[in-house]
This record gives structure tokens, C-alpha cells and sequence, in this order.
């Protein structure tokens, strides 16, 4: 009786929702939409389909919207929303429970997925000005599998059977579940949970070394489309441990006053998928290898929520040859490059401005240059992942907060070549041009700057070959560029995309290097332009036929 209640209330707001959406929607369209509305995911499977679907759903009813898929970890794309810098995801009670508000509910309160629900939204206004919408109608909750085999071996069906044998075990979780307290943390807490060694996997991994036998335990999600592929095990939660996951949309809460439509147009899709469905979706992206963009459009006219027939996509289509997915795919890798190039370009110019004069300055306050250069080097111990989520409290998500990154990053190498090669320049031609009565600026910008000309440029194309991959992280924070078909590609286990990313990457990287390898013989001495023609002569020779 209370799910058909439920039922009853959702259809009856859907039903106004519906009507308001379409008749706000014929006003955006008439007074212009002020800006399009932001729509991220987390980066593992599920979240890209239901971030696609939220986009579809937008755009179905005229507005317009800016996808910012394959975010970080909960904490990024959670201080993202919060910040501003988008306007909705993809999220679930669970995870806002205890990884966002590190809370605990009485196991009565817990058992209920609408009590917590509650809680979690109230809490969410309340603190963050952030608002959950009605849940879409299904929960995701943590799935820890083994294999058949495993199983077998150890007698394991239950949570507590795998406490009991993991001093034997070797597990492979993602970094987001070792940490988290409704994760490893809480398991061995709560079960004794010890294996007998951790192994921190990507979402897409993971899967396959359970199966080729690289660890004998993985986190996983309820709905994941692989655990059918796999035929894995899913062990019982006997004690309860795990807290409802319903998936919800969650929005920033300044975007119902700025466009009320867009909330309006997403709660159409509050209540309509359950379980069976998502696994079933889930299973077309992450293991039949369908296109996110078709599987979102045809759940979608499902419902009838977007109109047009459905796709008549097949599975070999999705599965076609590299270089047929990479033909198809060659608009939209080649504007993926260009934004990339354009990070790289910006980011990299922007270190040259700084760290060649402060190259300079260091080789006339030498006392000052090594502790100075090693506060730089110390940025390049930090990971490229870190440094970009500590950007989105400052700066949010997307390009600004990239460039900054990008550019911390490229300061060490200029810097230290800059100041090398101008202290290390000829000191017979230095005492020379000294000898002549030259003054010290004279000296510098006629002798010690155009001696230390192939060192600096040593550091800059060093800098640029770094700066070319790191700019792939920069899509973890939504600035796009050709680390979005490798983030998605991991999320969604596909090599192919993974590939349509990384080999342009790398030609990228050859391709700038090249180029400054031109500009560091062209501003060489003369002198030594020949020597350096021939170093690069080889590399830039063509076999003859």
C-alpha cells in the first residue's frame, strides 16, 4: 500500500512538473535562456548514462546545457555543485550520508530508505544550500563480489564468511571505497574485514584483474552491468552495514530561482527506473559497448519523456574497428585537440612570462635561487589529480582552475633551465664581453642570455611534453580537451576510447616538441646552430623510398 501511495504522489508531481517544464519552456524559448545549465557525472558508468540522461531531458524541453562528464571522486564533484561551478549530478543517500555529512543513523532509521532520505535532504539545504530531488526509483548500493571459483574455495556467501577468510585474500578496491567510512574503513570496523593485501584500482580495471585472478575481492555496485558479464559472486550483507543508496538528482540550490525549469524538467524523471532496468542499461554501455548518448535517448522515449523512435544501434556497430570509430569520431577528436592544444598553449605561455624572468632574478640573488627553485620542484612531487581538486574550492571547475594547475606545474623545469644555463654560460666569452667594457645588463642580454639560449629551451620543451599530459587530468575537473575520451574510456572499460584520446595525446606531445626544437635552433647562436641541426636532423628526417 505504501509504494502504491508513493507511486500515486510521484505520478501526480510528475504530472505538474510535466506542465510546468513545457510552459516555462515556452518562455525560456521566448525572453532567450540566460545560460545553459551545467550537468556532470562522477566517472564510472552509471553516473555517465544518468548525467546523459539529465542532459537529454533538459535539452528535450529547450534549454540549453554544458556537460561537464567524468568528474573526480565525490569530493570534487560534490565541491563543485557547491561552489557553483555546476548545477547538477547524479548522487545517492548513501554516499551523502556518510561521505558528504559523515553521519549515522539508529539501524531502525537506517532500514528505512525514505526516513534516510529525508534526513539526508534536510541536512543538505540546511548546511549547503543544496537540494536532492525525489529519488528516480532505484538504490545502488555497494556490491562486494569474488568469482565462482573463489566462492567455492573459501565457502564464501556472506560479509561475515569473507571476514573470516581475508587474512588469505587479496582485495582490489577503488580509492574512493578505501577511504570512505561506508567503506573499507567501516567493513573493518564492523566485520574485522583485514585482507591479507589492498590494491587501489580504477573503476574500469578492476573487474578484469578479478578475473584474471590479480586479486580475489572488488567493490562493485548493485546495478553494474559486469557483474552478470563476469558471472560473479555478490556477497550478503549480513549485518546491515551498507545505508540505503538511492540514486537521486542532485542540485545546487540557487538553480531553481535562476532557471525553476531546469528542476522542474529533471523531477520528470523521479520514480520511473528501477533496478532491473538500470542493470539492464548499465549492461548495454559497460559491456555491449553502446554509445551513452543512444542508450540515455532510447530509455528515455521509453518512458516517453523525449520523443522520436528508438535506435536501431546494434552491438556490432558499437563494437566496430579502431579506425572506424576513430573515422566516425574525427569532429569531435579533432575539437578536443584544439582545446587541448589551446590549455597547453595558454598554460605553457603563461610559465614562460614568469619563469624565465625569475630564472634571471635568481642568477643575481643566487642565495636565494635553490631554495627558490626547490619550492618549485616540491609542486611536481604533488599528484596532477590532487593539485586539480584543490583548485575547485578556489576556482571551481573547468578551464581556470586547469590553466592554474597547468601552470604550477610547467614553473620548475623553465625556471631551473633558465637559471642553469644563464649562471653556466661561457665564462671565457663573459670575461670577454666584460674585458670590453660592457655593463652587466649589457652582458646579459648580448652574451649570457643568447649562450643560455639551448638550456632554457631545454626546460620549456621539457615543461611543454609535461603540460601536453597533465592537460588529460584536467578533465576530472571539466575542462575538457582529449583526457575526456580517456576518463570516459575508463569509466566505461573501453579500450577504443581510451585510445582516441591517448594516441592523439601523444602525437600532440611529439608534435610540440618538434615545433619548440625548430624555435630552439632558430634563436640559437649562430655558432652552434649547426650542431644543433644536426642532433635534430635525424628525428626530423623522413626514410627515403
Amino acid at each position: 500500500m505504501k509504494r502504491i501511495l508513493r507511486s500515486l504522489v510521484l505520478a501526480e508531481f510528475a504530472v505538474a512538473a510535466s506542465a510546468h517544464a513545457q510552459s516555462t519552456a515556452t518562455e525560456t524559448a521566448t525572453h532567450g535562456q540566460q545560460r545553459p545549465v551545467v550537468v556532470a557525472s562522477k566517472p564510472f558508468g552509471e553516473s555517465y548514462l544518468l548525467c546523459e540522461m539529465f542532459a537529454q531531458l533538459l535539452e528535450s524541453r529547450g534549454m540549453s546545457v554544458e556537460r561537464r562528464p567524468g568528474l573526480g571522486a565525490t569530493e570534487i564533484a560534490f565541491g563543485a555543485l557547491r561552489t557553483g561551478a555546476i548545477d547538477a549530478y547524479p548522487e545517492y543517500t548513501g554516499t551523502g550520508l556518510v561521505a558528504v555529512l559523515h553521519d549515522s543513523l539508529p539501524d531502525s532509521v537506517m532500514a528505512d530508505s525514505r526516513a534516510v532520505f529525508a534526513h539526508v535532504a534536510r541536512r543538505f539545504a540546511d548546511e549547503y544550500g543544496v537540494r536532492w530531488l525525489p529519488p528516480l526509483g532505484f538504490q545502488n548500493t555497494y556490491a562486494i563480489a569474488v568469482t565462482r571459483a573463489t566462492a567455492s574455495k573459501y565457502h564464501l556467501r556472506t560479509l561475515s564468511d569473507l571476514a573470516r577468510e581475508s587474512p588469505h585474500l587479496t582485495a582490489g578496491f577503488t580509492a574512493d571505497f578505501i577511504g570512505r567510512s561506508d567503506g573499507l574503513v567501516g567493513l573493518s570496523r564492523v566485520y574485522g574485514l583485514h585482507p591479507r593485501a589492498v590494491r587501489p584500482l580504477a573503476p574500469a580495471v578492476k573487474y578484469q584483474a578479478l578475473a584474471s585472478g590479480a586479486v580475489d575481492v572488488i567493490d562493485g555496485y548493485s546495478t553494474d552491468g559486469l557483474l552478470a558479464r563476469y558471472d560473479l559472486v555478490t556477497l550478503i550483507d549480513d549485518r546491515h552495514f551498507f545505508p540505503p543508496y538511492e540514486a537521486a538528482a542532485l542540485v545546487n540550490g540557487k538553480l531553481e530561482s535562476q532557471i525553476p525549469n531546469a528542476v522542474a524538467a529533471l523531477t520528470l524523471l523521479s520514480g520511473r527506473l528501477d533496478e532491473k532496468t538500470m542493470r539492464q542499461l548499465n549492461r548495454r554501455v559497460e559491456v555491449d559497448g553502446e554509445d551513452v548518448r543512444v542508450v540515455a535517448a532510447d530509455e528515455l522515449k521509453t518512458l516517453g519523456l523525449i520523443g522520436g523512435r528508438q535506435s536501431t544501434t546494434r552491438v556490432e556497430q558499437a563494437r566496430s574497428g579502431f579506425a572506424r570509430y576513430m573515422w566516425d569520431r574525427r569532429g569531435e577528436l579533432a575539437v578536443l585537440t584544439l582545446r587541448h592544444l589551446l590549455l597547453v598553449g595558454l598554460a605553457l605561455l603563461a610559465a614562460v612570462i614568469v619563469a624565465v624572468p625569475l630564472g634571471l632574478f635568481l642568477e643575481r640573488t643566487r642565495p636565494l635561487a635553490e631554495p627558490s627553485i626547490g619550492a618549485l620542484g616540491v609542486l611536481q612531487t604533488i599528484p596532477s589529480i590532487a593539485l586539480l581538486a584543490f583548485m575547485i574550492p578556489l576556482l571551481g571547475v573547468g578551464v581556470i582552475p586547469a590553466l592554474v594547475a597547468l601552470w604550477l606545474y610547467a614553473l620548475y623545469p623553465i625556471a631551473r633551465g633558465t637559471y642553469t644555463g644563464v649562471r653556466d654560460a661561457d665564462p671565457d666569452a663573459v670575461a670577454a664581453a666584460e674585458a670590453l667594457g660592457t655593463t652587466p645588463v649589457q652582458r646579459l642580454m648580448w652574451v649570457r642570455l643568447p649562450l643560455a639560449a639551448p638550456v632554457i629551451m631545454a626546460g620549456i620543451r621539457t615543461a611543454a611534453v609535461i603540460t601536453v599530459g597533465a592537460a588529460t587530468l584536467a578533465a576530472f575537473i571539466g575542462a575538457g580537451g582529449l583526457g575526456e575520451p580517456i576518463v570516459a574510456g575508463l569509466a566505461l572499460a573501453d579500450t577504443r576510447m581510451i585510445l582516441s584520446g591517448a594516441l592523439p595525446a601523444a602525437a600532440l606531445a611529439l608534435v610540440v616538441d618538434g615545433v619548440l626544437g625548430l624555435v630552439e635552433r632558430l634563436i640559437a647562436p649562430a655558432h652552434r646552430r649547426e650542431g644543433i641541426w644536426r642532433r635534430q636532423a635525424p628525428l626530423m628526417r623522413t626514410p627515403s623510398v
